[in-house]
């Protein structure tokens, strides 16, 4: 049990300092496969208002605060507002973009154990292992980004600084031209809440766009041009 709870304590203060940490990391594999450990972890996160998040999608743990603590900790200003870690309005809008772009056909990828080159008639898909984020999470390009989002987003200043305020964060990392999934993109972003209303709301029209250019055929072939990009508005508070 002095084992159990030293090693819970060591993994929160690991987690707390870090902010973050890979699910190969070995205590945290120890936790998710040690049920008295993860109970210990859980308990004492509890009685300091936190909660562990991860989801099997995810490269990534994280902590965040339990509901009942949120009121206390933010305020009323916090909880009424539309993010709490102050993201201006512009950079939340470019956050569920981003997170649009890339979790949502990453999941899809990852339900159907269908790797990037894989064929598309994989009849053993179903028995594959679930595969991990870096290895079917698309990469976003920063020009065609901002070429086809950049006047809704604010444009290229705006672009820019918000996408610096998404890399401090956690939720992208870049790397010249190109934009992929950062540590805490799939892990703090609820895709249970999310998704429908992406895929039955504003943003629908631009999914379905992206997954046409992803399937456009060998050059020489005729397609027609896609449709603009549909204008994305800021979440509400």
């Amino acid at each position: 049990m002095n084992d159990a709870m030293d090693d819970a304590g060591l993994l929160i203060a690991e987690l707390l300092s870090r902010k973050y940490l890979p699910r190969t990391h070995g205590r945290v594999r120890r936790a998710l496969s040690d049920a008295e450990l993860f109970a210990q972890v859980e308990l004492r996160l509890a009685q300091v208002g936190l909660r562990w998040v991860d989801n099997i999608y995810a490269d990534h743990v994280c902590l965040a605060l339990q509901p009942a603590a949120q009121g206390s900790v933010l305020g009323e200003a916090g909880l009424n507002g539309n993010n709490n870690l102050e993201l201006p309005r512009d950079a939340v809008a470019l956050l569920v973009v981003v997170w649009a772009l890339i979790v949502l056909p990453k999941r899809e990828r990852q339900t159907s154990r269908t790797e990037p080159e894989a064929p598309q008639n994989d009849l053993f898909a179903g028995s594959k292992p679930l595969p991990p984020s870096r290895s079917v999470s698309p990469v976003l390009s920063y020009k065609t980004l901002l070429e086809d989002y950049g006047n809704q987003l604010g444009k290229k200043t705006r672009l820019d600084s918000n996408l610096k305020l998404l890399e401090r964060h956690g939720f992208i990392l870049r790397k010249q031209d190109d934009i992929a999934e950062g540590p805490l993109l799939d892990v703090l972003l609820n895709y249970d809440l999310l998704a429908p209303r992406i895929l039955n709301g504003a943003l629908a029209d631009v999914l379905a766009r992206e997954q046409a250019q992803q399937s456009q055929p060998i050059p020489g072939d005729e397609m027609p041009p896609p449709p603009p990009p549909a204008h994305v508005s800021s979440p509400e508070s």
